[in-house]
């Protein structure tokens, strides 16, 4: 019995139920779109218009207020981008969107035998 109530996660705040919606969202936001994972999102957009909002009013912060509607905003542009087929480039931090910046490649720099100081690089 004990695993039913370590389930459902209790933010403590209206910024931790942010966190919580916005990792949930990092966790998603590439994956395939299927009925249930719109329908899913459809429901945090929701919590973030009703609950959440009601509990940021009530704690009368100016910040996490204006946080809150960019948050809703680009969760309700994830849905259009990926809708019309799109890939979504970007994560969400700090209740703002970055971007990935693209691919990167690593590189391994070694010097080479010899008995000059220059250095190589192998990709």
């Amino acid at each position: 019995m004990k695993h039913k109530k370590q389930r459902y996660i209790q933010p403590s705040g209206p910024e931790d139920a942010m966190r919580i919606i916005q990792k949930l969202f990092n966790s998603y936001r590439n994956a395939p779109l299927t009925r249930e994972l719109l329908d899913y999102h459809n429901n945090l957009i929701n919590r973030l218009q009703t609950d959440i909002h009601d509990a940021v009013v009530k704690a009368n912060n100016d910040r996490l207020s204006k946080d809150l509607d960019e948050m809703t905003e680009i969760m309700r542009r994830w849905i259009s981008i990926r809708l019309s087929n799109r890939p979504f480039n970007a994560k969400m931090r700090h209740f703002k969107l970055v971007t990935d910046g693209g691919m990167k490649f690593k590189r391994h720099v070694h010097k080479i035998s010899q008995s000059t100081n220059h250095r190589a690089s192998r990709h």
